[in-house]
Parts: C-alpha cells; sequence; structure tokens
C-alpha cells in the first residue's frame, strides 16, 4: 500500500523502471560480502593473485548493478501498484477545498485521504484505516458498492458516539484517468442543526396552535350557549361574557407575545447603540407594576448607586426584559412576601460588568427545570400559569432581548427557598463581544 503523504506522488510510476547504482548494490550487499570472503580464502589458501580476486571482484559488482535484486523489483512494484491507488495531488487540492469532511477512499473501503475538516471531526478514522471501521452502518456499505459500480448514492448516518449527531453522507465514484482502479469520495454534511431547528419549528406551530385552540373552544361553546339555552338570560349572560373577554384577553397576549418573537428575530442582526440607565428603567417598571404588587402583598426593595448605572441598549425592550422578570417574581414568587432587586454598576474603563438581580423567596424551581426556562412554551407548573396568564412566551422573548444586548442570564434557584434571576451587562462604552452568552 503507498504511503498518502505529498511524496507518493512523484514517486517512478513505470513499475519496470531502474533503480539507482547504490540501491542496486545495496539490495546486493551480502553477496558482495560473501564474494570477498570467497575471494579472500582463494589469496590466501591457494595463492590467487590479487589482480584476478580483485578482476573477479569487480565483474560480481558490475552483474549486481545491473541485474535487478529481487526485493527490487518487489519494492517497484509495489509502488507502480499503490500509485494507481493513491489519489494525485489535483484530486487532494479539490477534497481540501470542500467545507464538509471528506475522505478519498479506495475499491476496499480504506481511507487513502481525509481533508482538514475531516481529520478535526474525525480523528479516529486515519489513511491507512477501513472506513467502516468507525462509520458503521449496513446502507453505508451498500453505498460503497453502488460507488464502485459507478453510481453516486447518498445515505443518513446516526453517529452515536460523544458527538452524537445526524449526517448526509455522499457517496461518489471517483475515476482516475489512466489508471486501472477507481476511487471513491465520501463528504458529510452535518445535518444535526437542521434537523433540530426543524423540530422546533415543528413543536412551536403545535404549541401555538394549542394555546390558541383552548381559548377558542371556550369562546365557541359561550357563544352557542348564549344563542340557546342562555338566551334572554341577563344573569348568564353577563357571567359569561365576562369569561370570554378573558378568554379573548389571553389570545390578544399570545400574538402580542408570537409578534414580538417575530420582531425580535428579525433585528437579531442590529446591534443597540443608545445609552440606558438601568436605575431609572428599573424603577419606572417597578412603579408600573406596583399595583399588582399591593394586589399580591409582596413588598418590593431596590438597592442601586445614587448614579446613574449606564449601558448600550434598547429602552423598551429592556423595559420589556425587567416588567417579565419582575412580574414573574412577583406572580410566581409572591408567597414569600418580598422581591429584591439589586443593581451593581460596572465601569469601562476597568473592564466591569453591570450586573441586576431580582430575587424571591417563593416556593423555588426544581434544578430539572432551570436549563428549559427559557423555551418556547416551556412552563414549570402549565395550570398555574394559565391561571396567572402567562402565555409560555415570557422568558422566551427576554432571552432573544438579552441575547440582542449580548448579556447573560442566569437562574439560580432551590425549592423552598426562593429564586435568584442574574442579568449581566457590559456598561456602556465597553465594546460587545460576539456570539450568545444567554
Amino acid at each position: 500500500m503507498a504511503s498518502l503523504d505529498g511524496p507518493d506522488d512523484q514517486r517512478p510510476q513505470n513499475g519496470g523502471e531502474k533503480a539507482g547504482l547504490g540501491t542496486r548494490l545495496f539490495d546486493s550487499r551480502f553477496v558482495l560480502a560473501a564474494a570477498v570472503l570467497v575471494l579472500a580464502v582463494a589469496v590466501a589458501a591457494f595463492s590467487l593473485p590479487m589482480l584476478y580476486a580483485l578482476a573477479g571482484l569487480a565483474a560480481i559488482a558490475i552483474a549486481s548493478a545491473i541485474i535487478p535484486h529481487p526485493s527490487a523489483r518487489r519494492r517497484l512494484a509495489g509502488q507502480s501498484a499503490g500509485a494507481g491507488m493513491s489519489p494525485d495531488a489535483s484530486m487532494k487540492s479539490v477534497t481540501d477545498a470542500l467545507l464538509h469532511p471528506a475522505f478519498i477512499l479506495d475499491h476496499d473501503g480504506t481511507v487513502r485521504y481525509a481533508n482538514g475538516e475531516a481529520a478535526r471531526r474525525f480523528p479516529a478514522t486515519r489513511p491507512g484505516d477501513l472506513f467502516t471501521l468507525t462509520f458503521r452502518s449496513p446502507e453505508l456499505i451498500e453505498a460503497m458498492r453502488s460507488a464502485a459500480a459507478g453510481k453516486a448514492v447518498i445515505v443518513d448516518y446516526h453517529d452515536h458516539g460523544e458527538d452524537a449527531g445526524v449526517y448526509a453522507i455522499a457517496v461518489n465514484p471517483l475515476h482516475r484517468a489512466g489508471s486501472g482502479q477507481d476511487l471513491a469520495l465520501v463528504i458529510l454534511e452535518d445535518m444535526s442543526e437542521r434537523q433540530a431547528i426543524a423540530r422546533m419549528r415543528a413543536d412551536f406551530v403545535a404549541n401555538a396552535s394549542h394555546e390558541l385552540r383552548t381559548p377558542l373552544a371556550s369562546l365557541s361553546g359561550f357563544i352557542e350557549t348564549l344563542q340557546g339555552p342562555a338566551r334572554g338570560d341577563p344573569e348568564a349572560s353577563d357571567r359569561f361574557l365576562a369569561i370570554m373577554r378573558q378568554q379573548a384577553e389571553r389570545m390578544r397576549r399570545l400574538i402580542d407575545d408570537l409578534l414580538s418573537l417575530s420582531r425580535l428575530e428579525m433585528r437579531a442582526h442590529r446591534t443597540p447603540e443608545d445609552r440606558v440607565d438601568l436605575v431609572a428603567t428599573i424603577r419606572e417598571v417597578l412603579d408600573t407594576l406596583a399595583p399588582l404588587a399591593a394586589e399580591l402583598s409582596v413588598e418590593t426593595a431596590l438597592d442601586a448607586p445614587d448614579e446613574p448605572v449606564e449601558i448600550t441598549g434598547e429602552r423598551d425592550e429592556l423595559v420589556q426584559v425587567f416588567e417579565n422578570l419582575i412580574e414573574n417574581g412577583l406572580k410566581y414568587g409572591g408567597s414569600g412576601g418580598r422581591l429584591d432587586i439589586a443593581i451593581a454598576a460596572g465601569s469601562a474603563g476597568a473592564g466591569t460588568a453591570a450586573k441586576v438581580t431580582i430575587r424571591d423567596y417563593g416556593p423555588g424551581i426544581a434544578p430539572e427545570h432551570l436549563p428549559r426556562l427559557t423555551e418556547r412554551f416551556y412552563r414549570v407548573d402549565a395550570e398555574a400559569s394559565r391561571e396567572k396568564q402567562g402565555t409560555g412566551l415570557g422568558l422566551a422573548i427576554v432571552k432573544h432581548i438579552l441575547t440582542h444586548h449580548r448579556a447573560e442570564l442566569e437562574f439560580d434557584s432551590e425549592p423552598g427557598v426562593g429564586t435568584t434571576v442574574t442579568l449581566t451587562f457590559e456598561p456602556f462604552g465597553l465594546s460587545t463581544g460576539g456570539g450568545e452568552k444567554v
């Protein structure tokens, strides 16, 4: 088997080409050593003239240089056969230019070359190894047979290793002109993220439909009742109309949240540039929610610096964030009777972040729920959420807004103790980094 490194491409392609003089003499070293020994014995024991001995040795050396040694013939034949199986420089260049992991296989399914992306993603699949040692799939083996017959095939492959994923593997025949041996080009495209997005969209449509179906069913039922048995009954009409209004308001809130999510996704690429004072913004939100806090008998306390704490952001979006989080603290953590909000100033010069913490003393949240709190329509207690007029989209909106602001969101909760929400912002004037941190 020829090496897959670059020098293979410059090796002799003709199996009958003669090796160099030094190589032939090296291959005949044992014959030459035996000849020297025999001639030395002849000179010493039989008084063979030295001139004749040297002439004989020279003749043996010339014969060794002219007639190829069997090992040399085998090596040259192996180089010739391996050259036909090894991809040439142009094949390697094209494979290296591919954005996806790609391998070149011979007709036996042995890896002959792997591009950089393949070597990075699949380090266990190395040149010289059988491809099916790490990619075990009957469909893939059948695809390789089809490629050997000259047919391109695409199969799905589910990786169950540490980096489990779903791949679309394209196996294409690769004919090398002037060679009796064909190769195969195998390209792997990671479909995991695409499938996850498709599932998320399907779940989103199903959840949104479910959330709208319930109030619509209620409205339809009450309308039929008012048109039938309750016709002319003022007391029943008033009661049913009040319930219908609540259900219509529930649908309005859900549609508003869906539209808000859509707008946020459309603006995700736009970086905020305005200067926003966290202290003034949170004071305004607390004033707005003061009637709700009084209704739920929850005392709110704000610990904030006297001077402004400024960050780069969009004020209306940040108001939406704090309204959602503080309202959640009042509704779901209100049994503790207290809600604490603290603001810590950051400094652009010192590179320190501004932080906002919102802590309630309610029932808390079990650990298994914390990683999923910002998923759309995810509820820790679905029935309690609907009773408190929640849509299941509030924290998803918070996540999108904070991602837009390059801010971090962290939940810390212990059942029976309460929940703490921490938001971390870069202060105004400090360059924001890239990527989602939520």
